[in-house]
């Protein structure tokens, strides 16, 4: 029987918070009766992250590791997981969950009512927000939103919120193109999301900060604004027109609208 929803998260060093958070999602998948998987993409982590999903792996065969060639970066791995998902909802989300899992339930909602995508929001009703990050933090985000309505052309109040949700069309579509690897990745997918003229629907969620974050608004914040210069120059380039990057031929490059580039590339990942 075909799995309805597939549950993303991307881990580097996150044997602490996994412990946490695998258990919430998999008793959120139990209480909500779904037919769910849960894909944990180890970014190649020095600590026990690997074991620790191994370990619940035994309690939970819904649970799957898949694992990178190395540390690539959170949009390597976030794209990873999504394509070798199964499910006809596929959704990622952020190891410490800083927005609970049982606000997945607002996202696969958007889905069902017609949306392609639907990205959780901090900002639509920023009353939601149990913690609020530090000053220096919201003004960082504020800028680079306003930069990327200029340069990008997107209209969300909140882009970075790690906790989206796609079909499975969708998904193909977008994570097929998608060329950065670190922390910019979200503004490239909402730019390949209105390219190809996907819906694509902002939902408030609630949401707390976790003072453990490992971004760095100065070092992190210089490469996020390249990156996004970088999705502009990619268009320019026609780099966006068809498929680049298939995981290990696990995708239907036909769900992808277009025939896969000749050559594309391939994760060289290896899934538990």
């Amino acid at each position: 029987m075909a799995l309805t929803y597939s549950f993303v998260v991307p881990a580097y060093n996150e044997s602490e918070r996994l412990t946490v958070s695998l258990p919430k999602i998999s008793d959120f998948i139990r209480r909500q009766r779904l037919q769910a998987e849960i894909i944990v993409v180890n970014d190649g982590s020095t600590d026990d992250t690997a074991d620790i999903v191994r370990r619940f792996m035994l309690r939970d065969p819904d649970v799957r590791l898949v694992e990178n060639p190395g540390n690539r970066g959170k949009g390597y791995s976030v794209r990873n997981g999504m394509l070798h998902a199964r499910g006809d909802m596929v959704m990622f989300t952020d190891a410490d969950l800083s927005s609970p899992i049982y606000e997945a339930e607002k996202l696969f909602a958007a889905l069902q009512q017609g949306a392609d995508v639907a990205i959780g929001s901090r900002w639509l009703r920023a009353e939601l927000q149990t913690e609020r990050q530090p000053w220096y933090r919201q003004l960082y985000g504020r800028l680079f939103n306003l930069a990327l309505r200029i340069t990008l052309g997107l209209r969300y109040r909140d882009t970075q919120c790690g906790f989206k949700a796609f079909t499975r069309t969708a998904a193909q579509i977008v994570f097929t193109r998608q060329h950065v690897e670190r922390w910019g990745f979200d503004p490239e997918l909402l730019f390949l999301a209105n390219k190809f003229k996907l819906r694509t629907t902002e939902v408030p969620v609630e949401w707390a900060h976790d003072h453990r974050s490992k971004i760095s608004p100065l070092r992190d914040g210089i490469k996020m604004g390249l990156e996004m210069l970088a999705v502009r120059w990619n268009d320019l380039k026609g780099l966006y027109k068809v498929p680049s990057y298939v995981p290990d031929a696990e995708i239907d490059p036909s769900a992808a609208a277009v025939p896969a580039a000749k050559g594309a590339l391939s994760t060289g990942a290896s899934e538990v």
